[in-house]
Order: structure tokens, then sequence, then C-alpha cells
């Protein structure tokens, strides 16, 4: 076990009075583990991501890491967010530059990163040039760069389209892997929570509780593309459908 988190509450206060989002969250999570949260909209989804890399503050509860110690957290937020003036490898250093970690063997192992994930033509040249799937893996290689235990990644694919975003899912699930990093991913799509992650929690409408968990059990696990093709995943989609409060 990577992180024990343990009946955490966050509530908000404003002038109409105090406003729960997350109440009584409570779930252990395993090292290289890739979990997704999926809930309704506004439920608290994000916020129990902020509140796990400490943007925000819990309100009750407790979050214990392994005995190891506090694992360093990486954050990939819905948009790519790279700066256009700086270059790829610029963009990609950032985070160290800010931390004052930035070292010749980090850069290098930030240029190998980059070199093995198909963007090595793409180092010295800026946003603007790159495609939009391409940009999301310089994201996460951004994020990655920092060496992170966890990964939280915040709806990582909703600004691409479909194609590109099956496309994507499929570089940064492999990424993911490779690298071995442990995984908690909010996202509103089902089917793309399905095809990536080894658990799917559910949560209720705000505030925020877990309704169900699922483990997923797909015959011959591959990519996420792969995934969606295996016998078990309409029946994992129907069932929990079922448990989404989502009324049309």
């Amino acid at each position: 076990m990577i992180l024990k988190i343990k009946n955490l509450r966050k509530n908000y206060h404003t002038r109409e009075g105090e406003i729960k989002a997350i109440d009584d969250f409570s779930l252990d999570i395993n090292k290289e583990e890739f979990i997704a949260i999926i809930g309704p909209s506004g439920c608290g989804k994000s916020t129990i991501l902020s509140v796990l890399c400490e943007i925000e503050n819990k309100s009750g509860g407790y979050i214990e890491y392994a005995a190891c110690g506090k694992p360093k957290i990486g954050y990939m937020l819905q948009q790519d967010t790279l700066f256009p003036w700086r270059t790829i490898l610029d963009n990609c250093l950032l985070g160290l530059e800010i931390k004052k970690q930035l070292t010749k063997e980090k850069k290098q192992q930030v240029i190998k990163l980059l070199e093995d994930y198909g963007l090595k033509e793409f180092i010295n040249h800026y946003p603007h040039s790159l495609s939009g799937g391409m940009r999301q893996r310089v994201a996460l290689i951004r994020t990655l760069a920092l060496d992170p235990d966890i990964l939280l990644l915040d709806e990582p694919f909703s600004a691409l389209d479909y194609q590109t975003r099956l496309a994507v899912s499929d570089d940064v699930y492999n990424i993911i892997k490779k690298e071995k990093k442990t995984v908690i991913m909010v996202t509103h799509d089902l089917a793309e929570a399905i095809s990536m992650a080894d658990r799917i929690v559910v949560l209720t409408k705000r505030p925020a509780r877990i309704k169900n968990i699922y483990q997923i059990k797909l015959t011959n696990r591959s990519t996420p593309f792969e995934n969606r093709k295996a016998k078990e995943f309409v029946s994992y989609y129907e069932k929990i459908w079922k448990d989404l409060d989502i009324h049309v």
C-alpha cells in the first residue's frame, strides 16, 4: 500500500452556510495501481485530487502514506498549460526549475523521456507546432520529470476530439505502466475508466461518498483501445452506469 485515505471530509463555507463537498471518503491505494474516480458532475471528484496534492486543506479525516515516507505527487490538469514562449524541452524542465532541482543529469533524463516517447524531433520546437495529442504527452512528461510516486490525472483527455482521445489514452497508459507509476484519475468517461483502471470508485452526488468500488478484470488486458474489445467490457459498463446518480 502506498496511500491510505480514511474518513476524508471537505467542507466549504459560504454566506449561505456550510457546503459539504466530500464526506467520509475512505480508500486504500496500492503501489503501481491505476484508480479511476467517476461520479455525477459537481460531486467533488476534482476536490479529492486538490486535497491529496494539498492545493486545498481537508476538513477532517486523515491521509496516511506508506512506511517509506510521504510520496511525491504529480498533478496533471485538464488543459496542457504549456507556455507558448518556451520550447518543448524548456516546458518539460519548468517544474525542476521552480523546485530548484534542475541538474545536468535530470535534464538528460527529461531529454531521454522525450526521445523514448516519440518527441525527439520536437524538443526545440514550440507548443503551437504540436497536435493536441502530442501536447498532452509533453504535459505528462513535464509531470514525470519530477519523478512523482503518485500521478493525479484530472480529466486528462477531455480537451481532445474522440479519435485523438483514444490514441492518446493508449500513449499515456503505456508511459505510466512503463514508468511504474501509481495513478488516481478523475474522468467523466465511463468507457475510458473501464479500459484503463484496475479499480473504479463510483461516487454519489454531492457530498461525495463512495457508492461502490469495482475491481476491473478483463480477459487479455492490453492497451485501453484493445481493452474496449474485452468480453467483460459491456457488462462492466452496464453495471457501473446503473450505479451512477445521473438523470438525463
